[in-house]
């Protein structure tokens, strides 16, 4: 293992780690207000300050990431099963499914799914959970993002399909579907855990996105994404640079995602 690639998985898990562990403690709640703490500095008893409402900057940090980092996997895992059962499986057909399925892709990759994503979005009721959103918001974006990884699925499935050893299991009466199981999905994994490991940090950002725009995960329930509100313009930070805290993790936890992955498959 190269350091690099090291020093990222330590980064990632010493994050999620104190995410997950730091947002079960009592002390840290994310939506307890402290009124005579308002737009306050670091303190011991507010690590990190507190924002317009008085709520700990820290454990709305911790809260967010842990929100970012679980439901980002979970949202990457429904694109791959959604880009397998299109991609890899008309790969596996070939013929009019395949072309078919090529067909459908092209036509999703050329649709604005960002817009897509503000029109789900904006169409949800405004007294919407603040969980329910979060849950709405990450698998809104799973939905929409299998184009891409189906389309290498896809390629890779077809070649596949063309090697000796598939064309002898065909030829020895092998059906398609344990073919699918027992020889393609094993060929497969390496290209679809890199595909899903690319698509976190992707699906972590779109979500900030949202979040910046005010359609991301629902307020009081925070996420890295709408912790950045707090800086929507410079002037904004004040001079109070703990705001700088929720892009630090996002910035750190995108980017020691990329290099775990590209030294992955640089192996």
């Amino acid at each position: 293992m190269k350091t690099a690639r090291l020093v990222a998985v330590l980064v990632i898990a010493a994050i999620a780690l104190g995410s997950v562990v730091g947002g079960f403690l009592p002390r840290f709640d994310y939506a307890r207000q402290d009124r005579d703490q308002i737009d306050a500095g670091p303190s011991s008893a507010h690590w990190l300050g507190t924002d317009s409402l008085g709520r700990d900057r820290f454990a709305r940090l911790l809260h967010g990431t842990r929100v970012s980092l679980l439901l980002a996997p979970a949202a990457a895992a429904l694109s791959m099963l959604l880009a397998l059962a299109v991609g890899a499986a008309s790969g596996l057909a070939g013929g009019f499914a395949e072309r078919s399925a090529k067909a459908t892709i092209d036509l999703v990759l050329s649709i604005p799914w960002l817009f897509l994503l503000l029109m789900v979005r904006a169409l949800l009721p405004l007294n919407t959970s603040p969980a329910l959103s979060a849950v709405v918001t990450f698998t809104v974006l799973g939905v929409l993002g299998w184009a891409a990884p189906a389309r290498i699925l896809q390629a890779h499935a077809s070649r596949l399909r063309q090697s000796q050893f598939m064309l002898l299991g065909c030829a020895s009466g092998i059906t398609r579907g344990r073919l699918l199981w027992r020889q393609m999905l094993p060929n497969l994994r390496p290209v679809l855990l890199a595909q899903f490991w690319i698509s976190v940090p992707i699906f972590i950002l779109a979500e900030a996105n949202l979040s910046l725009l005010g359609l991301g995960v629902a307020e009081p329930l925070p996420s890295l994404g709408s912790l950045l509100r707090e800086m929507e313009t410079v002037l904004s930070l004040g001079g109070d640079f703990c705001r700088l805290a929720a892009l630090l993790v996002l910035v750190a936890v995108v980017s020691s995602l990329q290099i775990a992955v590209s030294h992955k498959e640089a192996y």
